[in-house]
């Protein structure tokens, strides 16, 4: 079994994942999205992030022995101010946001949690532990708000690294009467007839942010679980506060035992902002791509490419151009397969049992050096399976061993479809990859073909055989090789429709 190593914002180093609490079995919470608009791109990285240590620790410890739970935030001031503005209902809203994110995150890869619940389906499990914290001193009610006491619990801080003093001195805290610190935070507030809310102990009103999460996964995974994920700006306030009133609830409780933070993404080498003008929803630019030039009518798997090729704590910057390179390899993947027939599942983790592949995803998960290991296995394929017809009808490459051929093929497979292809959605990347290869190799693999095409077509004029140097021309159109000729020789270029295999046809 591989020994998984991860990065523990808890106690700044690679920690191993040792699963306690059920031996054996391993258990994930991770912050979903607050759903009143479409996810945008910021939202897809812990996405594809913990879907790939999902599929990490299925193939571990074994897919029944994994439950992983995302959460969908359903109850917020966010969604109640859409509703104001858009005049509609937030049932309504809710729920078409939570199908876009579904579709959206699908068009990505990425697998559904096995666990995904929506707070307002766990009210009443936010309102016992509210009453747990009061109870134990560690929260108190005022003027129909219930807030948790900071300075009841002395480790406030110590996972983003603040002192309470530094937080009030840096931090823009909600300035409240009946607040006793600056930085107490609302558990429970009031809510007026005209919004959502629940009868409570303290009035009617609605759960804050917080206090959500840590109800949801004591519901599901229990006082304690293995490992805590989300964006990194979710570390001060949102994570600091899910573990004191956690474990403020659950005296002795380690709450968390690993918690992993994916650092921000920028665009164009910029943070990602509205004010920059640089701010995109997944959906923005998977319709950007549905009107590229070679038609991808789901740019998702190269989108789900290039947030790999970075390592999930190293900032990410996405840009027009790689992720455009990211669906060149894609397209080089799928030019290497020999079929679409996807393997099963124990055919992969079979394959890739003990492998480099697995050791660098199970170090802190490195999808950078994993991604690396594919594209060599990309050109180690395609190098072995695919010979390049030139101009003397020999092959640049010798034809492999049957048996290696096909482990190279398993392999590309598996390590395709452990990080989320589909095999038979690569296709669509095959023609722009096709373009970008030839554009980088033509001087190895067809120029050879292409000049002694252009050779025959001079002799045949000079031989008068203009039958032979008309077809050689019609067919130099037809693949896509513009031709000019020149007082010093013809000189060609590649067309956007080039394809070197109507070449083959005209010798």
């Amino acid at each position: 079994m591989a020994e998984i190593r991860l990065w523990n914002t808890k106690t700044k180093r690679k920690d191993p994942l040792e699963p306690t609490v059920t031996p054996g079995k391993v258990s994930m919470y991770v912050c979903g999205p607050t759903v009143y608009d479409r996810a945008h791109m910021g939202n897809a990285r812990p996405a594809i992030v913990f879907d790939v240590l999902a599929r990490l620790l299925r193939h571990v410890y074994g897919p029944d022995n994994v439950r992983y739970v995302r959460n969908l935030t359903d109850v917020d001031d966010k969604i109640i101010r859409r509703a104001e503005e858009s005049g509609r209902a937030i049932d309504e809203i809710t729920e078409e946001t939570i199908r876009w994110y579904h579709e959206d995150m699908a068009a990505l890869g990425v697998l559904p949690p096995d666990e995904e619940p929506r707070a307002t389906q766990y009210i009443a499990q936010m309102i016992a532990m509210i009453e747990r914290l009061i109870a134990s001193g560690h929260a108190y009610a005022a003027e129909g708000h219930v807030l948790f006491s900071v300075e009841s619990y002395a480790e406030y801080g110590a996972l983003s690294g603040r002192s309470v003093d530094d937080m009030i001195a840096g931090a823009r805290v909600e300035v409240a009467p009946y607040k006793k610190n600056p930085m107490d935070f609302v558990l429970w507030k009031p809510s007026e007839p005209d919004l959502p809310g629940w009868d409570s102990p303290w009035g009617r009103g609605r759960p804050g942010w917080h206090i959500e999460c840590s109800a949801m996964s004591e519901a599901l995974l229990g006082e304690s679980f293995d490992i805590h994920g989300g964006g990194n700006d979710l570390m001060f306030p949102h994570h600091e506060n899910e573990i004191a009133q956690s474990r403020c609830a659950h005296p002795g409780s380690d709450f968390a035992r690993i918690w992993m933070h994916n650092e921000m993404l920028q665009v164009e080498g910029k943070k990602m902002s509205k004010s920059l003008g640089n701010f995109f929803t997944v959906r923005d630019l998977l319709n950007r791509y549905s009107a590229h030039p070679y038609h991808i009518p789901n740019m998702g798997p190269a989108i789900r490419l290039r947030f790999l090729q970075t390592s999930y704590r190293d900032t990410i910057d996405i840009t027009d151009y790689s992720i455009e390179q990211a669906a060149v390899w894609l397209g080089r993947a799928y030019a290497a397969l020999d079929d679409e027939k996807e393997l099963w599942d124990e055919q992969v983790n079979d394959i890739l049992r003990g492998s480099d592949f697995i050791a660098a995803l199970a170090d802190d998960l490195n999808t950078h050096l994993a991604v690396t290991k594919l594209q060599d296995q990309i050109k180690r394929t395609f190098q072995r399976t695919q010979a390049v017809p030139i101009g003397s009808g020999e092959n640049i490459y010798k034809t492999a061993e049957l048996d290696e051929d096909e482990r190279n093929q398993q392999r590309l497979k598996a390590m395709l479809q452990f990080l989320g292809f589909n095999l038979s959605g690569l296709r669509q990347f095959h023609h722009q990859s096709r373009q970008d290869d030839l554009k980088r190799a033509v001087s190895t693999r067809v120029e050879a073909l292409i000049q002694a095409l252009l050779q025959e077509r001079q002799k045949a004029r000079q031989n008068k055989d203009f039958a032979r140097a008309d077809q050689l021309r019609d067919g130099f159109k037809e693949a896509g090789l513009v031709v000019t000729d020149t007082p010093t020789g013809p000189e060609w270029a590649m067309g956007a429709d080039f394809d070197p295999e109507k070449l083959e046809a005209l010798k």
